[in-house]
């Protein structure tokens, strides 16, 4: 494909179309009300949710691409004006509200671009994408597969969704004369305050701009700004520290549950009353030789305590390994690179699998035994923040190049500890 044709998650170079696979803001960062660059297509409920992301944004510019329906989209050559026929299939995600991948096809071959994702092994919506995506392809073979690798290692392994849930709420019943805070984002795990509200019949208070998008979702009728209405909030994830806890213990007892699939849950440390300041750990690859947390290969992490105050529970949003690998084992791409160029620990998929690729003699099955991993004895520092690292000693963040495979370039970013940034893709013919 030529470059200047198509980019995904990424508004800082010129094309002629722009893809959004979903609307937390690592996918949207250089997206703002003033928006100019050219069209983006998006998925019907991503438009929905746009003016409320981008307030006056000019919504003519929006091309709302149906989920699960292949779409022909006809461009320019930038070298010599001739039409480019290119047909693109969004895929549900099944990430947050909205999440697509995208399927593009044409005279170049088959590119997947999954953005972020969770297929659960089991879920009947995620098998009805697989099928929706095996359909698109019509026999044809992946050649660049663009993967959400952020917990591509076999470290990791996480509860269903479901499951996950029905963690969080035995907890809130565990502690029944608690106010119950829990930590979520601007968007995303909707399902999980919806299985609370259903297992405990009671509404949940959320902030009144979190409100306005459930409104735009469909829930309206079990969301309320109303503290006393309920005794379990949804607050923003940054505002939910060891500090803020332990004020609200001063008032009226209280219980923080921090639902991530992110590294604070695979080990807690020893619990007791003088544990840190705050809720949030990030990780460091170098630390002191006290207050350290190791990385665990349970297949299943139950909830987590962290504090005499909170809880950590293994809800992700993102695939886990097993799930990744199950992917790929059905796309057997030629090529797979991942989207998270850095993160606290990062894998490069291709390590992985490489075997299951049009590569693969090149590869062995890597051994699954953590205790074979170079990483098998890798820690990371509790600092005094959760979920965003506010320690000065943050892990150093890694700024790369362009990788290039085949015909496809991905520019990676720099990325930080805890939050980090999805690279976007740029597909362009290599120069």
């Amino acid at each position: 494909m030529q470059k200047g044709l198509i980019s995904i998650d990424r508004w800082s170079e010129k094309s002629q179309a722009y893809f959004l696979t979903h609307l937390h803001a690592d996918h949207t960062e250089g997206l703002s009300p003033h928006w100019s660059g050219g069209p983006i297509f998006c998925s019907p409920i991503s438009a929905r949710l746009f003016p409320c992301k981008f307030p006056g944004f000019d919504l003519s510019l929006l091309r709302v691409l149906e989920v699960g329906r292949t779409h022909p989209l006809s461009l320019s050559s930038p070298t010599n004006g001739s039409e480019v026929q290119i047909l693109v299939t969004p895929i549900d995600a099944h990430h947050c509200p909205g999440a697509v991948m995208y399927l593009f096809r044409g005279e170049f071959g088959c590119v997947l671009y999954t953005g972020d994702f969770r297929w659960e092994l089991k879920s009947e919506r995620a098998k009805l994408a697989k099928k929706t995506l095996l359909d698109a392809l019509q026999g044809d073979k992946v050649n660049n597969l663009y993967l959400d690798n952020t917990y591509c290692h076999p470290s990791f392994s996480f509860p269903p969704r479901e499951v996950a849930a029905q963690q969080v709420v035995d907890i809130i019943t565990q502690h029944p004369n608690h106010e119950i805070v829990v930590g979520i984002d601007t968007l995303g795990k909707e399902g999980l305050l919806l299985h609370i509200s259903q297992a405990l019949s009671t509404k949940i208070w959320v902030w009144p701009e979190r409100l306005q998008t459930m409104h735009l979702l469909g829930f309206d009728n079990i969301f309320t700004t109303k503290t006393s209405l309920t005794r379990v909030r949804a607050v923003p994830r940054y505002s939910l520290t060891f500090e803020t806890l332990e004020a609200l213990n001063t008032i009226h007892p209280t219980i923080g549950i921090m639902p991530s699939g992110l590294p604070w849950g695979l080990k807690s440390p020893k619990v007791d009353d003088t544990f840190g300041t705050s809720l949030e750990n990030c990780c460091e690859c170098k630390g002191s030789a006290t207050s350290r947390i190791q990385l665990e290969t349970n297949q299943i992490q139950p909830p987590r305590k962290l504090h005499r105050y909170a809880y950590s529970v293994p809800y992700s949003e993102h695939s886990c390994f097993t799930e990744i690998e199950e992917f790929v084992k059905i796309i057997k791409p030629s090529v797979v690179t991942g989207i998270v160029s850095s993160s606290f620990y990062y894998i490069n998929p291709r390590h992985y699998f490489g075997y299951l690729c049009g590569f693969g003699h090149l590869f062995h099955k890597p051994c699954r035994n953590f205790r074979c991993e170079k990483a098998k004895n890798a820690e990371v520092n509790q600092c005094q923040s959760f979920p965003r690292c506010r320690s000065s000693n943050k892990l150093k963040e890694r700024k790369e190049g362009s990788i290039k495979f085949a015909s496809f370039s991905v520019r990676s970013s720099r990325l930080s500890a805890i939050r980090k940034g999805k690279c976007g893709v740029k597909i362009m013919e290599i120069d």
